[in-house]
């Protein structure tokens, strides 16, 4: 029986099938290290384990890559306040993750790159942007304009007009143009 996946881009159940076979390649926003992992985390890691498992059991050769946020303004808030640098904070939290995912049984992503080892490339991606004028800057931050992209929030279905500020957006304490906006530096 062929395997069969909701497609959020059409909204319908359809046949699997991978864009190159027989190789599945599965990217999946891993945790943002500042603390420890809770159930919550787990469960869309779960989620996905299960499915990488799904695939291989079909048949397939899966690459999975879950990103690690190793860095952020309160990542580096909290190791200052720890009196660590980032790189030993992060590491901890790191391992901490990788012990629960052994715990719960879950395979190891064939990669799980850290944000800090790809600096430039995020530098230069965010250049990209602000050529193109997706963004815009306020007090030292670049922040992503949702408005500039008519496709945002296509495949996730999601009504960008209809979200308010206050009612699931947070909208922090920085002053955006936007509360949908968000930052990218």
């Amino acid at each position: 029986m062929a395997l069969r996946l909701h497609n959020t881009l059409t909204g319908r159940i359809e046949p699997f099938a991978p864009e190159r076979p027989p190789e599945v390649r599965m990217y999946v926003c891993g945790p943002t290290v500042y603390g420890r992992a809770h159930v919550g985390n787990f469960r869309s890691f779960l989620a996905t384990d299960l499915l990488r498992r799904t695939l291989k059991y079909k048949g397939w050769g899966v690459r999975e890559v879950m990103n690690i946020t190793d860095v952020d303004d309160r990542i580096i808030q909290l190791a200052a306040a720890a009196g660590s640098d980032l790189g030993s904070f992060t590491a901890e939290h790191i391992r901490e993750f990788e012990e629960d995912m052994a715990t719960l049984g879950m395979e190891r992503p064939e990669e799980m790159p850290r944000a800090t080892a790809h600096i430039p490339e995020m530098v230069e991606l965010t250049s990209r942007l602000i050529d193109r004028k997706h963004t815009y800057s306020v007090e030292g931050s670049v922040y992503f304009r949702i408005a500039s992209d008519p496709d945002y929030g296509r495949l996730a279905r999601l009504d960008v007009e209809g979200i308010q500020a206050g009612a699931r957006v947070d909208t922090d304490k920085y002053d955006k143009e936007n509360p949908r906006d968000f930052v990218l530096w």
